[in-house]
């Protein structure tokens, strides 16, 4: 475990803290990948969570968003009352997930994080394309980087929120109907991460709708 310090920590929405670090030397990683993150004091640093970076590795420092649950009385309620200065300490990098080719983005939640850090690299080297991303959540202000994806995505970018009626957005959950209405082409990929519920429920729509499993990619924050 390397200790780095928070060089900025602020809300992104009222249960999510945007935190950047600085970068250990030598440290790389994909997009989409992942790394356990513990608090830097005597009665936190064995309590290991994972985090999904959503920086870029071309980027001088990290990046996360992470989802607070001041209820739970654990980690997340800790980086919720963390400052400029304080330190974390960052492990190994991990995880599968990773981009294999245009389709659609579907997240909940949290579950943006490894997409973030795709679309953006995507963005990158100039091949959006025709990718899709479809967002459940709560509420409008549980989006996580609205403005970004809007400005990025425009008409591909489809909010569904479940607990409030809004006419911009979609209302109520993730569909079939949905999934198929965004359909552009016979073979696109689907991109999955989000709670378990949800993610359950999008497999039964996309396995309805005939979508192969080798075209599915997903991962369960």
């Amino acid at each position: 475990m390397k200790a780095v310090k928070i060089l900025s920590i602020e809300n992104a929405t009222r249960n999510v803290m945007h935190v950047k670090t600085e970068k250990p030397q030598g440290m790389t990683y994909l997009p989409g990948q992942a790394v356990d993150v513990a608090i830097n004091s005597p009665k936190w640093k064995d309590e290991l969570r994972p985090f999904t970076f959503t920086s870029l590795n071309s980027d001088m420092y990290l990046e996360f968003f992470i989802k607070t649950y001041p209820d739970h009385k654990g980690v997340t309620k800790q980086i919720a009352k963390l400052i400029n200065g304080d330190s974390l300490l960052i492990g190994d990098v991990f995880g599968d997930i990773r981009y294999e080719g245009e389709g659609i983005f579907i997240a909940g939640g949290a579950g943006i994080t490894p997409f973030m850090a795709i679309l953006k690299d995507l963005d990158k080297n100039n091949s959006i394309g025709a990718n899709k991303l479809i967002f459940a959540n709560n509420t409008a202000e549980d989006i996580i980087g609205n403005d970004f994806f809007t400005q990025l995505l425009g008409k591909n970018f489809v909010n569904v929120l479940s607990k409030e009626e809004n006419k911009k957005y979609e209302h109520g959950y993730i569909t079939k109907e949905l999934i198929e209405s965004q359909l552009q082409n016979d073979k696109p990929h689907f991109y999955l991460c989000g709670p378990p519920p949800m993610m359950d429920a999008v497999l039964k729509q996309l396995k309805e709708l005939g979508v192969e499993e080798s075209r599915i990619v997903k991962e369960v924050y």
